[in-house]
């Protein structure tokens, strides 16, 4: 029996806010037939296939203020074959197949808006090949960076992409993160080697050859490329082969304070411009550092911010550190402090990690609605300030940091989930600021990804021929619109 690609009926008697999500979208006691829950048991075993309420809501929302939409059913997978199985058989019976890592996105990128079913990719933990003569690891899509660098810390090495979340490795190739060590390391398009990948109709390929894992290529098309970013509309990616880098003999980390947003923005230029190998340079308007201080326990200047970081030798790093204290200086940057110490270190970053849930914490019983977008260097002060004013003059609480290194800066709005009006002067606020970057020759998400949320401004942001290209990749590779759809381009 097959079944077109349609909203599919799911149990839900459930009122009530969810923990991750503003709100949970009712739907009717129609569920995936029975015959459908036994063929998928027969792949994955009993114990990895749930249709309980309350596994199938866990895996029906992100990180993201998008309604939470549960999947009809959940199986667990537990290696590539099982995979590759339940895309066939989803492919054949034309059943919507949504593949789930950590759920740390924030753009309703796993959100099952038509049902169908959840593969959940969290049991596959291998670490299988690790070359430390090479600087390369495969990893399976179970595990998290987190998790890989712990492994690693006796090797001297380390994989340095670093998105705040302790998201999965292949979730992270799937939504191409990035995060505070862009700067210096990259995003994931610039350390991913090799992917293996389960295609709609459950074919494995290995984008750069089989268990290929060399550092250039110019042999046929960059397959690895085109999956990431695809955000699970083109192939399921079930294994990586990543780079790493030698774990830095020294890292110091400092806080300096501005009079300005340009102040602080013009340092990170010129730094850059003198050649200088800063491994991270993060920006926090005065919004956030109050916030910061107020849930990290902090004493910082309530100012625009820079967070900065330096790894090396500690030979050189002294006058890279000198370099970048005259550089501020010169822009009015004061009340320098200085983390050396492993602890100082970590409680700094921490307070930058945390800033989510310093955010909420601005406003009790709030959720998140986080929006990021992307500019040159050069037109960051223009746009952070213009977005600034904006929210100020909407009334609205949102404070902004940014990878200010790339020209990438996100917005967390603390919105109460219950208030439409509260939502729907935010999803504005958030459209305003996507279309500001695009006027900039900028991008409306440097690294959030498009998911459900962006796919309007997408179609600005590209060209009626590019998106049709896009959309004949789509078909060609998922010809029957199975794999996470509703996601990244609008239907055809």
């Amino acid at each position: 029996m097959a079944f077109r690609v349609l909203r599919l009926g799911r149990i839900l008697s459930h009122s009530g806010a969810m923990s991750r999500c503003l709100t949970t979208v009712p739907n009717s006691q129609k569920q995936l037939p029975d015959s459908v829950v036994e063929d998928l048991r027969s792949i994955v075993g009993k114990e990895n296939v749930s249709i309980a309420l309350a596994v199938r809501e866990q895996h029906g929302h992100d990180e993201s203020y998008h309604k939470c939409f549960p999947p009809d059913v959940v199986t667990f997978a537990n290696s590539t074959e099982e995979v590759s199985a339940i895309a066939k058989y989803c492919n054949n019976q034309r059943i919507p197949l949504i593949p789930f890592g950590s759920g740390t996105g924030l753009e309703g990128g796993v959100n099952a808006t038509v049902g169908g079913v959840c593969v959940d990719l969290s049991k596959m933990t291998e670490i299988l090949d690790l070359h430390q003569e090479d600087f390369d690891v495969t990893v399976e899509c179970g595990v998290t960076r987190r998790t890989l660098n712990s492994y690693l810390r006796d090797t001297g090495l380390w994989f340095p992409i670093d998105p705040g979340a302790d998201a999965s490795l292949c979730g992270m190739c799937a939504t191409s993160a990035s995060g505070t060590n862009a700067v210096r390391y990259g995003t994931m398009r610039e350390n991913v080697l090799n992917l293996e990948v389960v295609l709609a109709d459950g074919r494995i390929v290995n984008t750069a050859g089989k268990q290929r894992r060399m550092k250039k290529t110019s042999a046929g098309y960059n397959l690895t490329n085109l999956f990431i970013g695809s955000e699970g509309t083109l192939g399921i990616i079930t294994k990586a082969t990543l780079k790493l880098y030698g774990q830095p003999e020294k890292t110091i980390s400092a806080v300096c304070h501005f009079p300005s947003v340009q102040a602080a923005v013009d340092t990170t230029v010129m730094t850059l411009q003198c050649g200088i190998p800063i491994a991270r340079i993060e920006f926090m308007d005065d919004v956030m550092i109050d916030a910061c201080n107020k849930f990290s326990n902090l004493s910082l200047n309530v100012a625009p911010t820079l967070f900065l970081e330096f790894h090396g030798a500690a030979e050189s790093l002294d006058s890279q550190v000198e370099t970048v204290c005259e550089i501020a200086k010169s822009n009015e940057g004061s009340d320098f402090t200085w983390a050396t110490d492993a602890d100082e270190r970590n409680k700094l970053w921490r307070a930058r990690h945390d800033m989510l849930y310093a955010c909420l914490a601005l406003r009790p019983g709030s959720k998140a609605y986080s929006t990021d977008v992307c500019v040159p260097i050069s037109h960051l002060p223009e746009i952070i300030v213009e977005t600034k004013k904006d929210i100020e003059e909407s009334g609205m609480t949102g404070p902004i940091v940014g990878h200010v290194g790339d020209g990438n800066f996100h917005v967390f709005f603390p919105v109460m989930p219950d208030d439409a009006e509260e939502k729907k002067l935010v999803n504005n606020l958030a459209e305003r600021m996507g279309k500001r970057a695009l006027e900039l020759n900028g991008t409306c998400t440097g690294e959030h990804g498009i998911g459900l949320g962006k796919r309007k401004l997408l179609t600005q942001e590209l060209d009626e021929n590019t998106i049709q290209v896009m959309k004949e990749m789509k078909k060609a590779l998922d010809p029957n619109n199975i794999l996470n759809p509703s996601k990244v381009l609008f239907p055809s």
